[in-house]
């Protein structure tokens, strides 16, 4: 493999990740993958449910978004189309970390296995002009999933952090553009930056960060913000992302997998974390993410829905500053207003 691109956070070999709030997050390195196999080894028995069905969806993903709102469906895990209206009258959609197979897996036999169908079907989807792809773990880059997005014909464009379209290009997806931190791409009617996390990316035990993981600041023609977090733990990232970018009006962040917390966390949040960050973020409206599809760490599957909520009580917030979309749910949300707080 070439040498990674120059950036402030790679040494050439590998990229690492932002400075962390405590320095005791993680084990590092090596001392952390050996502690995850013993964890997986001696990990206890599963008490999530075999299959659990989806309530009926709600809402219709082929509407046009109404004035003043983003028109978001939840499909499972971290995958949500997202359709922003056009000033010509059509609709601009975008799909994230999308994942539509059985398993998280580089094998169909083997793996996290779905405990839910996706919210929706692809095939049921309207037009998708651009998929985001947050790094290179399985339960994020799934390429049975992007072959199908090939095969519908919408021609996307796929944005993705540095040194992931290589696992992408046989897809047959055309158009892959890599983004290094703070880096952006222009579309009609919207921008697009890559923004640090804290997690890591492999697709194998032998390319560890060998490929950079982010999330995604959209920010459109009318002045709107909309933040995908991607896969990432809590840290210093949240204000820099604001001061640098600005204040999201939806932010979706990750509140599940956190799990043995020894070892999840320098990789992922918990709720109580993910509603910290979006207070540091400054969001208007949060939608949590990365929970009850996958059983990927050891908390039980309803867990993270559970905390949020109590979080939200525990902080006098009101109850629709951050919650969670049910499975193939399509809903309005409405952009921050003028003189909102």
């Amino acid at each position: 493999m070439p040498p990674l691109p120059a950036s402030d956070h790679t040494d050439g070999a590998r990229f690492f990740n932002p400075p962390a709030i405590r320095p005791d997050a993680a084990p590092p390195g090596r001392m952390r993958r050996m502690s995850i196999l013993k964890w997986q080894w001696n990990r206890p028995k599963s008490d999530w449910p075999a299959w659990i069905e989806n309530p009926l969806p709600t809402g219709d993903p082929h509407a046009l978004p109404a004035p003043g709102t983003a028109q978001v469906t939840f499909i499972g895990h971290s995958t949500f189309l997202i359709r922003l209206p056009r000033p010509d009258g059509t609709a601009l959609g975008i799909l994230t970390d999308p994942i539509f197979s059985m398993r998280c897996s580089p094998f169909s036999f083997m793996g996290p296995k779905r405990v839910r169908a996706p919210g929706r079907a692809l095939a049921d989807l309207p037009r998708i002009d651009v998929v985001l792809v947050s790094h290179a773990h399985y339960d994020h880059m799934d390429l049975p999933t992007l072959r199908a997005i090939a095969r519908r014909g919408d021609d996307p464009l796929v944005v993705t952090p540095l040194c992931n379209a290589r696992f992408m290009r046989k897809t047959g997806l055309k158009r892959i553009m890599e983004l290094d931190w703070w880096q952006s791409v222009a579309i009609t009617g919207l921008q697009i930056t890559c923004t640090p996390a804290r997690h890591g990316a492999a697709r194998t035990p032998f390319d560890h960060n060998k490929s950079l993981w982010g999330g995604f600041m959209l920010h459109d023609d009318a002045g709107h913000r909309l933040f995908f977090a991607g896969d990432t733990a809590h840290g210093r990232h949240w204000g820099l992302i604001r001061d640098r970018l600005g204040a999201p009006d939806i932010a979706f962040l990750p509140i599940g997998a956190y799990d043995p917390r020894a070892l999840m966390a320098g990789v992922h949040t918990t709720p109580e974390e993910a509603l910290e960050g979006l207070r540091q973020l400054g969001a208007h409206h949060g939608i949590g993410m990365h929970f009850g599809t996958f059983r990927l760490t050891d908390e039980p599957m309803d867990e993270p829905v559970r905390r949020l909520a109590r979080a939200m009580r525990d902080t006098g917030l009101p109850p629709d500053v951050m919650g969670v979309m049910e499975h193939g749910e399509c809903r309005a949300i409405a952009w921050r207003q003028p003189g909102d707080a």
